[in-house]
């Protein structure tokens, strides 16, 4: 263990609620392999984000567009923020 706590090496973090766990993934997982898995994965999610962020920023399309499909577009760049925090915190982690 690190002097902050945190255990060294790979491992998966599990959150249920106030609880938290550490498994480390030595030899469970290929770490190299889910490394560049999250690496495509983050990538593809940030492309993804930066197509609806620039739907939003097109004044014409925000304009012409029905107010139900703005709101999807909103909640589509929230979602993949979210889910790209996620993402970039579990990569983080593999180190």
């Amino acid at each position: 263990m690190t002097g902050t706590g945190a255990p060294q090496g790979a491992f998966s973090r599990v959150v249920s609620g106030s609880l938290q766990a550490l498994i480390s993934l030595e030899g469970l997982v290929d770490v190299a392999a889910e490394r560049k898995r999250l690496d495509r994965e983050i990538a593809e999610l940030e492309t993804m984000r930066a197509k609806a962020t620039a739907k939003l920023d097109n004044p014409q399309f925000v304009e012409k567009a029905p107010p139900e499909i703005i709101t999807k577009e909103r909640d589509r760049v929230t979602d993949l923020s979210a889910t790209l925090a996620k993402l970039i915190t579990q990569r983080s982690e593999l180190g």
